[in-house]
């Protein structure tokens, strides 16, 4: 959870306040001191935006590249989630441009 948590830039505080939880009780669980039930499990991937399964896999090998991709990924998807269904086709249609011309 920790290495999530940290590749989306985030801080444990600020996972508290997403996921409505203590901050120590964050800190707790990703030591390995505390468990959490399914509830919790719930809160935690809705304010990390993942999916359950993500959090069950090894993340200790993100690498700051990684890292900061994953974090423009979901920025990005943060950004493109409020269009339209027809403005996000158009986005698709203009990265598809744009990293061809990179490739090129």
């Amino acid at each position: 959870m920790r290495a999530i948590r940290k590749a989306k830039g985030l801080t444990q505080q600020q996972l508290a306040e997403l996921s409505n939880l203590d901050d120590a009780y964050i800190g707790a669980v990703e030591r390995g001191e505390r468990n959490f039930s399914i509830d919790t499990l719930e809160k935690i991937v809705t304010a990390l935006k993942i999916q359950p399964t993500e959090l069950f896999q090894n993340h200790d090998d993100l690498s700051e590249i990684e890292a900061a991709q994953r974090r423009a990924i979901d920025e990005y998807a943060a950004t493109v989630s409020e269009l339209s269904v027809r403005q996000i086709d158009t986005m698709k249609r203009i990265v598809r441009e744009v990293k061809g011309a990179f490739e090129a």
